[in-house]
This record gives structure tokens, sequence and C-alpha cells, in this order.
């Protein structure tokens, strides 16, 4: 059985580029898709729908 690891700072990444992407939405309207793709990901490690980056999965 593999461990369970914290996602905390993920979800504090997800509440941070979730702000940036509010204030790109009010006041640079054209350039908001910029933050998808940081929020995106970062709501996906938060919800451990990514596997963690190990040297195994990069495929070197």
């Amino acid at each position: 059985m593999t461990a369970q690891q914290s996602t905390g700072k993920y979800w504090i990444q997800f509440f941070i580029w979730l702000v940036v992407i509010i204030l790109m939405l009010i006041y640079v309207r054209p350039f908001f898709w910029l933050a998808l793709p940081g929020t995106v990901t970062s709501f996906a490690k938060a919800m451990n729908l990514l596997d963690p980056n190990t040297p195994e999965d990069q495929g070197w």
C-alpha cells in the first residue's frame, strides 16, 4: 500500500492561481488564459489526479 501524501501545498497554490485568474478576468480580460495552466494543474494535483513527478515517470 502506498503512503498518502499531503496535498496542502497544492491547495494553497490553487487558491493563489484562482485569485490571479479572477484578477486577470477583471483587469486584463484578453490575457486571462495565461493563468489557466497554473490553475488547472494545481487543482489536478490538489485533487490527487496527477501522479507525483518521479524519475521513472519522465521516460529518461
